[in-house]
C-alpha cells in the first residue's frame, strides 16, 4: 500500500455480490454508498483505490457523472475514474484520485448524507465547563414577555458591533459524563434558534429569526459559524479504538439507521472524522443450567457471559476533544445507549 495502514489490511478485500464493472456517479451519491456497491466492508474504500493517508483526509475528487471502473491489479480489486461521463472522450485513466477543476460549479460528493448532519456540523453542541459564561446573554424581551419566539424581538447585553449580525441562541445543557470512568467530559447545549442584529450598542437589539423551542432571559448567544462540510472517505482507524454510545437526540431508547448518536471517544484517543466503528451489543451474563451431574459443572452459582453481538456501523462525522458525534450507516438490530463501538474487526 501506499503509506495507508489499516488493521483490516491483513485480509483480501472482498467485493460486494454483485458488484458493477462501472458506475456512474449522480447527484446524491455518498462515498459510503458508492462503497457499498463495491465493497461488503465499506470502510475499506481507500484500498480499493490504493490511497495514501493525505489523500484519505481530503479526497473532494468524486464528481456527479464521473464514471468509476472496477478493474484488477495484479488480481487485486482496485477502482478508477474512467473517462466518459462529465469528463469526455473514452478509455480509462490512471488508477487514482485526482484534483478536478471545480470552476464549473460543480461539488464532489460528500461522505455521508449532508441533510442528516447539517445540524450538527454548524453548532457548537459540547463545550467546556462554563464555556458560555462570557457569551452574550439576552437581557429583556419584547414587551417583557416571559418566552418569546420566531418574529420577537430580545435585548441583548455583551454583543460586540464587530461580530456580524447573525447569532445562533444556545442553553446550557447537562454534563456528559464517561460511563465507563465518571469523567465529565464537557456539557451539552440547547440549540434554540436564530437572531439576526437590528441595532447595536448596550444593549443590542436582536430578532428571532427562527426558534425551535421557547426562547427565555438569561439564554446565549454564539456566533454563527460558516457551514462546512467535510467530505472524507470511510476508512477504519489505524489502531484499536473501543468507547460507548454516551446519548442519542431526544433520550431515545432504540437507535436505527440515520440516527445521530455521541461517543465517549475524541480527538485525544485518536478519533478522526472519517473513522467508521462496529457498535456491538453486550452480551448478558446468565447463570448456568448445568447441575452437579453435567461433567463440566463448576459448583452452584456459576454465570456465564454470552457473546457481544455486532449490531450496526458508525460513521464519525465531527470530533471533539473527548466526545465525538457520529452517524449509523448501518443498523443489524437496534442500537442502544451504553452499547460498544470499536475498529471494526474481521
Amino acid at each position: 500500500m501506499t503509506g495507508w495502514f489499516s488493521l483490516a489490511n491483513a485480509d483480501e478485500l472482498q467485493l460486494a455480490d454483485n458488484a458493477p464493472s462501472t458506475y456512474t456517479v449522480v447527484k446524491g451519491d455518498t462515498l459510503w454508498a458508492i462503497s457499498g456497491r463495491f465493497l461488503k466492508k465499506p470502510w475499506r474504500w481507500p484500498e480499493i483505490w490504493d490511497m495514501n493517508r493525505e489523500q484519505v483526509k481530503d479526497p473532494h475528487w468524486i464528481y456527479p457523472g464521473d464514471v468509476i471502473a472496477l478493474t484488477f491489479v495484479d488480481g487485486k480489486p482496485r477502482l478508477s475514474i474512467a473517462k466518459g461521463g462529465s469528463s469526455g472522450g473514452g478509455g480509462t485513466v490512471k488508477l487514482s484520485p485526482r484534483i478536478r477543476d471545480t470552476s464549473l460549479g460543480k461539488q464532489a460528493i460528500p461522505s455521508i448524507p449532508s441533510a442528516v448532519i447539517e445540524p450538527f456540523l454548524t453548532r457548537p453542541l459540547v463545550i467546556e465547563e462554563n464555556g458560555l459564561a462570557k457569551a452574550p446573554t439576552i437581557l429583556a424581551t419584547e414587551g417583557e414577555r416571559v418566552i418569546i419566539g420566531s418574529g420577537n424581538k430580545a435585548y441583548v447585553e455583551g454583543l460586540e458591533s464587530n461580530l456580524g449580525n447573525l447569532w445562533q441562541i444556545y442553553r446550557p445543557g447537562p454534563a456528559l459524563k464517561d460511563p465507563d470512568t465518571g469523567e465529565v467530559l464537557g456539557y451539552s447545549t440547547t440549540y434554540l434558534g436564530d437572531a439576526r442584529v437590528t441595532r447595536h450598542g448596550e444593549p443590542a437589539t436582536v430578532v428571532i429569526t427562527r426558534s425551535t423551542e421557547e426562547i427565555n432571559k438569561g439564554d446565549r448567544l454564539v456566533q454563527t459559524p460558516d457551514a462546512a462540510y467535510p467530505s472524507y472517505s470511510p476508512h477504519s482507524p489505524e489502531k484499536m479504538l473501543k468507547g460507548r454510545v454516551m446519548s442519542a437526540p431526544n433520550g431515545v431508547d432504540e437507535i436505527g439507521q440515520n440516527a445521530i448518536v455521541t461517543i465517549n471517544k475524541g480527538a485525544r484517543d485518536g478519533l478522526e472524522v472519517g473513522h467508521v466503528l462496529a457498535a456491538y451489543r453486550l452480551g448478558s451474563t446468565v447463570k448456568s443450567v448445568r447441575n452437579k451431574e453435567d461433567t463440566n459443572w463448576l459448583g452452584q452459582g456459576r454465570t456465564v457471559k454470552l457473546p457481544d453481538e455486532q449490531n450496526g456501523l458508525v460513521f464519525i462525522f465531527r470530533v471533539f476533544d473527548k466526545v465525538s458525534y457520529g452517524l449509523v450507516v448501518q443498523s443489524l438490530s437496534p442500537i442502544h445507549v451504553g452499547d460498544v463501538v470499536q475498529t471494526p474487526g474481521e
